[in-house]
């Protein structure tokens, strides 16, 4: 049976941790670097942790070493955890009983693309239950400051898996910016929107998503828009 491949990104698409990335990424560039209020003028949304860091090195004339890179990244994700508890956030409407529906299918291949360090992202989607719906890995964040080179990670990542040749045409990416929706085009996904992270739907629109929506709530009518084929 061919298998609907299916990208899901995480901040804003399926959770919110309430700020708890930023956070810890903020008490990391405190306490490590003596930097305070770093992130001012700095967009998250949407963007690699990899390239929110090389736009803080470059800011603030940190070196953007080997050991600077591994030092920063530590720093943060240590901080992640206990941020995550403390801060207010949760799954966002209709994630949970979506990512039931789709692995109960035998049809379907859930992975990831997201702009978050790979252990970031495991931590957060472990701390809200859902890291067991996702078997591989997917795109991360790490090494890439342009979500369509992390785009195309993901695809190559897929093919391992799946032991088959996927194009982006059988894929679908699913995410809550403008930029997921241009990563998606940069691979030959469909793209799906949805305006549940710091995006409207009026501000999602220009962006030319093939499906786009409030939120993920509509079970059967996201499963159905997600596994149409153009």
């Amino acid at each position: 049976m061919s298998e609907h491949v299916l990208f899901f990104d995480i901040d804003g698409t399926m959770l919110s941790t309430g700020g708890a990335g930023q956070r810890a990424m903020e008490l990391a560039l405190s306490e490590e670097f003596r930097i305070a209020d770093p992130f001012q003028q700095i967009l998250t949304a949407g963007r690699t942790d990899r390239g929110i860091e090389d736009e803080i090195f470059a800011r603030y004339g940190i070196p953007a070493t080997d050991l600077s890179r591994q030092r920063f990244m530590r720093a943060y994700l240590d901080r992640l955890p206990d941020c995550l508890r403390l801060l207010p956030g949760g799954l966002l409407p209709g994630v949970p009983e979506l990512l039931q529906s789709l692995s109960e299918r035998g049809d379907v291949h859930l992975s990831l693309l997201t702009g978050n360090y790979f252990e970031g992202a495991v931590t957060k989607l472990r701390h809200f239950g859902i890291d067991h719906f996702f078997e591989d890995s997917g795109g991360f964040g790490d090494h890439h400051a342009d979500r369509n080179d992390v785009a195309h990670v993901a695809l190559a990542v897929v093919r391992e898996r799946l032991q088959r040749a996927v194009v982006g045409s059988e894929t679908v990416v699913i995410g809550d910016t403008p930029a997921d929706v241009r990563c998606a085009r940069a691979i030959g996904a469909r793209a799906v929107a949805v305006a549940t992270g710091v995006y409207s739907t009026e501000q999602l629109r220009p962006a030319a998503p093939d499906h786009l929506f409030e939120t993920l709530a509509a079970t059967d009518d996201v499963i159905g828009k997600l596994l149409t084929k153009f």
